[in-house]
């Protein structure tokens, strides 16, 4: 699987702690307001199909990739 899209992320670096839940609990609010500033960043990256594709390709249970949550990607697949 070719992963040379990776190091062009935007989502690498200072914003990296949005794409996935902290380590504690996190309030069903403050989940969807992390995760609608990750899908952001996600709508303007330019790697977000190949991201996508991957997290859909592996299963990726966690986080936001290519501008998918686990649900939305959980969802992609039942359809």
């Amino acid at each position: 699987m070719n992963d040379e899209w990776q190091p062009k992320g935007l989502c690498r670096g200072n914003h990296a702690h949005l794409f996935f839940p902290p380590p504690t609990f996190e309030r069903k609010d403050d989940r969807e307001r992390r995760e609608m500033r990750a899908k952001a960043i996600c709508n303007v990256c330019p790697v977000q199909d190949p991201c996508a594709d991957y997290a859909l390709a592996i299963s990726e249970p966690y986080g936001i990739w290519g501008g998918t949550s686990e649900q939305d990607r959980k969802a992609l697949v039942a359809s």
